[in-house]
């Protein structure tokens, strides 16, 4: 996949994962467009990349996605390539009665059903493309579930699943469908955990710059399903002994909160 010259619009592209994309991708020379639901740091955003483009949007209300697909398609025709990153991930316990119906599912309508929207109201335009592509982000979590973020984890095997069948319905079309799928990364996610064990606990995190740059190199590559560092042996594992992999995890997580909460 050609990205020099490319149009690529990055959701979620104020931090994390999603801002490193903004990063490297300017240095291919790429023509980037970002949203993200935080005005302020969109404008911080800005300052650090001055040629970029930005909207606030935010990919889990219907009315956002359509009027950024107006202003964009609109502002920026050449638009070929859409990197669905946006993504919330949060430390859930599912005995919570305290959750509302809304809230519960929150992880669904930003992680899954963003990404499923985004692509299906982009797609006319990406096909009228004689080069484009679109970019899921999914996780290592895809392939084995983490106790911890219950909901999280549906969502990226849900994202997973999609692009599949999305690169199957599209292989007689100019777009391409890549799915990245990150091992554990060293972004803010992560502090949603370390209220509870130590970041230690979750084992080795790849820094977001090598994470990105794998990312980059497999789309220049057209390597549909791209697995940095440890997300290839957590597809093998969550093929060949899933239940051992996941009982041992939780278990480790349960000494973890106890150690924790013996400190305090």
């Amino acid at each position: 996949m050609e990205l020099k010259n490319s149009t690529i619009l990055v959701t979620g592209g104020t931090s994390g994962i999603g801002l490193e994309f903004v990063k490297q991708l300017t240095k291919k020379e790429a023509n980037i467009i970002v949203t993200g639901r935080n005005l302020d740091k969109l404008n911080e955003t800005k300052k650090q990349f001055p040629k970029i483009s930005i909207f606030q949007s935010d990919v889990s209300k219907l009315q956002d996605i359509e009027q950024l697909y107006k202003d964009v398609t609109e502002q920026f025709p050449q638009l070929n390539i859409i990197i669905n990153n946006a993504g919330i991930m949060r430390n859930l316990d599912l005995q919570d009665t305290g959750l509302s119906l809304e809230n519960i599912t929150s992880e669904i309508e930003t992680n899954l059903s963003g990404t499923i929207r985004m692509n299906h109201r982009f797609l006319p335009h990406l096909k009228t493309k004689k080069s484009s592509a679109i970019v899921n982000v999914s996780s290592g979590l895809a392939f084995l579930p983490f106790p911890m973020s219950p909901i999280y984890s549906v969502t990226k095997s849900g994202v997973h699943v999609y692009s599949k069948v999305l690169r199957l319905q599209l292989k007689n079309t100019s777009v391409k469908v890549f799915e990245l799928v990150p091992p554990l990364t060293e972004t803010t996610l992560m502090n949603a955990f370390t209220d509870d064990v130590d970041k230690n606990t979750l084992g080795s995190a790849m820094k977001v710059e090598k994470m990105v740059g794998v990312a980059i190199n497999g789309l220049l590559k057209d390597k549909f399903e791209i697995k940095p560092g440890m997300s290839k042996a957590l597809k093998l594992i969550g093929r060949i002994a899933p239940n051992f992999f996941l009982n041992y995890v939780d278990k480790t997580l349960d000494k973890a909160k106890a150690k924790k909460k013996n400190k305090k």
